[in-house]
């Protein structure tokens, strides 16, 4: 009996880790695919079921507007999280820390839910160096797969925000 117990303890924890490949993003695929691209601070958090999943919803104050026009408060959407007793971790889900500023690709499905566009790739700090504003992000070490899904290792963002609106101006994509 107590084996039995132990199985289905194993087989519940197996079935709440999802497995995740990412698909390496550039810059300028991020600044093309996203429907709005944000700068915001974490102003909290919650999580929530949506079918049959756990999702944390990040509750922002946006900024500035780089790419559409997004409600000065928003949520966005990042898949895992802990509601009551269950935990869902998803591999390459960023974790965004209450009152810390974030440059944010955006996407917006059909059914309305915003969500960060390739994960943790979408999600840029926001930091203050020698009166420049820079962004970036630390290597992720998740499995990451080319656009010809060959193994890559990712090498992290580090960027100033005017170079991002020299980028997406060459794209079309600044406000």
């Amino acid at each position: 009996m107590r084996t039995r117990h132990i199985f289905v303890a194993l087989l519940l924890a197996v079935s709440c880790a999802w497995a995740t490949t990412l698909e390496q993003m550039s810059v300028e695929r991020m600044i093309q695919q996203s429907t709005a691209i944000v700068r915001a601070k974490v102003v909290g958090s919650f999580a929530a079921n949506r079918n049959g999943s756990i999702y944390t919803y990040y509750r922002l104050q946006v900024s500035e507007n780089l790419k559409a026009t997004t409600p000065a408060n928003t949520e966005v959407a990042v898949p895992g999280g802990t509601l009551g007793q269950m935990t869902q971790s998803v591999a390459g889900a960023p974790e965004l820390k209450a009152g810390s500023e974030y440059v944010l690709f955006l996407w917006t499905s059909r059914s309305g839910l915003t969500q960060i566009i390739g994960l943790s790739q979408g999600a840029l700090d926001v930091k203050i160096s020698g009166g420049s504003t820079v962004l970036g992000r630390s290597a992720t070490g998740e499995q990451m797969l080319d656009s010809t899904g060959h193994v890559v290792q990712d090498r992290g963002v580090a960027l100033s925000l005017s170079d991002l609106r020299t980028r997406m101006a060459r794209q079309g994509g600044l406000q």
